[in-house]
């Protein structure tokens, strides 16, 4: 889309937020052009038949009532009775064509919409608050659909109602059509006022929405470590205070809202007062009938809705302007990983690093990596270690391109990974975190994220490999509902059912980033011992921190200072460099157990 946002906009950065931004949404209309018309059909001949019943009742009044014809009276009453059934199923109509309709387009914004966020960088969701992002999904796209199948159509309706009214009254009888033409001046006028301020403290309402959600959403997640530490009441007070900062914006907006209201209420009733008084003095001095005075009020009530609607419609018209210019936000963040042509049909896994350097966007000039040469040949696995914020998770980030490298290359097999197709890529390589993420679904359908097409087999020695064996004794086995984020299973756990995850995939490319570190020493050395049967396929990257877990490879690189200082078998490396030895020194139970490991 045009008229990007800067990729540094944040969730409180605010553009302005008008008519623009909704127009700019209007390609989700277009697959419902035919039922939009439809539906603006049967709101002009409802509008139609509105003004034509009073008229009616004219006719009645100043013709058979007047001039005591009995038995004229019954075809007229049919029709008025006809056209109000009329109007009943073009009301009908109109509302099941307009839910179908906007329902449609909301479906298909919020599709594209989640598509879109599966698409960024990861630079972009470690900037934004996930509260904010559930906000935007929910409640803005509701507020969006909320005006176009409600708001938009009556703001429509009741403007060109009030026109064709007003021109109605002053044929009727202009010096009465002069005062409702009068009553509307004030309105426009205060209207004016009252978008400006709303639109404002609509922003801010919505902004303070998303900042409880993600206030919310921490709480119910990180709820064990609240209780361990005791701090129930300070993360309640401080979801209370952003509840009642909250609170007090919206009483602000409600006493802005109910203000304008009042206002709209008491100028059409006024209005109503003059005309019943200017009128009995126009029917008393024999200058219109009382067909035309009850055809004239009536039609005028007519108008009550409408104006008296107008501050709701446009309060709800500001919100959904807000909330276009919210996702527009979203949408009109690039994508830093654009996908490439080239497809691998048979990769080998040949893997380099060549002068790679990376910055964060938001500091481009505080390289995190820089320089790193690295080959790693097919079937061969190399151990990454290094100090804690060495890099050493950026580095295996950018093999499957969560981040993209900012100086230099990585290829796969002589291609650079930004030339692959990202999903071939993403087949190729396969990445176990540290932290591992699990989604609230069984223990199967997480194993098979990985892949769908694996067999039941397949799917056994994935958990067996990884000593994930504990899932046959859950409930109900592998379809066993883990919880959402695992949370019902314990850290360990949760590491083995991620490395299963990513060994059922059967990558060419296995990224292990310190996927180990929750396990005891028992299971973790069976698991190495069933990764090297594994690794034996596939060229592997495993970042280690324990020494144990550096005899999985067959060389080790040293990450010093943001780049590749070492590089050589464990052996050699213990006897020749210093900074390397004393790194897993760190870990290690005692001096024993390391001459031990490097023996």
């Amino acid at each position: 889309m045009s008229h990007a946002l800067p990729e540094s906009a944040g969730p409180h950065d605010h553009p302005p937020a008008g008519a623009r931004s909704l127009w700019r949404l209007r390609g989700y209309l277009r697959p419902h052009v035919r039922s939009m018309l439809v539906m603006a059909g049967a709101a002009l001949a409802g509008v139609a038949l509105t003004i034509a019943i009073p008229l009616v009742t004219k006719a009645i009044i100043d013709g058979p009532i007047a001039d005591h014809r009995i038995g004229a009276i019954a075809p007229l009453g049919l029709l008025a009775l006809g056209l109000g059934i009329l109007e009943a199923l073009c009301i009908f109509c109109r509302r099941w064509v307009q839910s179908n309709a906007v329902l449609g387009m909301e479906t298909d914004m919020r599709r594209d919409l989640y598509a879109h966020l599966q698409w960024l960088p990861m630079a972009f969701h470690g900037r934004w608050q996930s509260g904010q992002l559930l906000s935007r999904v929910t409640n803005d796209l509701s507020s969006i659909r909320r005006f176009s199948g409600f708001g938009l159509l009556f703001l429509v309706m009741n403007v060109l109602q009030v026109i064709v009214v007003t021109l109605v009254l002053l044929h009727m009888y202009w010096p009465l059509g002069l005062v409702v033409a009068a009553a509307s001046v004030p309105i426009v006028a205060v209207s004016n006022r009252f978008e400006r301020r709303y639109v404002l403290i609509s922003r801010t309402v919505q902004d303070q929405q998303g900042d409880l959600a993600t206030l919310a959403e921490e709480g119910a997640v990180g709820v064990r470590v609240i209780r361990s530490f005791g701090r129930g009441r300070f993360v309640s007070d401080r979801y209370n205070d952003a509840a009642r900062r909250l609170y007090d914006t919206s009483m602000e907006k409600v006493r802005l809202s109910a203000r304008f209201w009042t206002f709209l209420e008491v100028i059409p009733n006024l209005a109503v007062v003059v005309v019943l008084l200017l009128g009995a003095l126009g029917v008393g001095e024999g200058r219109l009938t009382l067909g035309t005075l009850v055809a004239f009020i009536t039609l005028m009530l007519s108008l009550v809705w409408p104006i008296a609607s107008l501050g709701y419609i446009l309060s709800m018209g500001q919100e959904a302007m807000t909330s276009a210019a919210r996702i527009l936000e979203i949408f009109d963040t690039a994508s830093s990983i654009g996908s490439g042509a080239t497809v691998l049909e048979r990769p080998r896994g040949h893997l380099r690093f060549e002068g790679v350097g990376f910055a964060f966007p938001d500091e481009p000039g505080e390289p995190v990596l820089h320089d790193i040469d690295l080959d790693v040949s097919p079937g061969e696995t190399v151990a990454v270690v290094g100090a804690t914020g060495s890099g050493k998770t950026v580095l295996t980030s950018l093999v499957p391109r969560l981040y993209d490298v900012t100086a230099g290359r990585i290829t796969v097999d002589g291609v650079d990974v930004r030339d692959l197709d990202l999903v071939n890529l993403r087949q190729i390589v396969a990445t176990a975190f540290e932290e591992p993420t699990l989604f609230s679904m069984s223990a199967r359908e997480n194993l098979l994220l990985g892949r769908r097409d694996a067999t039941e087999q397949d799917l056994l020695d994935a958990v067996e490999v990884a000593q994930a064996d504990f899932v046959h004794d859950l409930p109900w086995g592998l379809d066993t509902r883990i919880g959402e984020q695992g949370m019902a299973l314990s850290g360990g756990q949760r590491q083995r059912l991620a490395l299963a995850r990513a060994v059922l995939a059967r990558p060419r490319i296995l990224v292990l980033d310190d996927t180990l570190s929750a396990l005891d020493v028992h299971t973790e050395q069976l698991v190495e011992e069933a990764l090297r049967l594994v690794l034996r396929d596939a060229t592997g990257i495993v970042v280690a921190h324990r020494a144990s877990t550096v005899l999985l490879a067959d060389k080790v690189a040293l990450l010093q200072d943001g780049t590749v200082t070492h590089v050589g078998r464990h052996s050699d490396l213990m006897a020749t460099v210093p900074a390397y030895r004393e790194l897993l020194a760190a870990d290690a139970d005692s001096d024993a157990d390391l001459e031990g490991v490097g023996a």
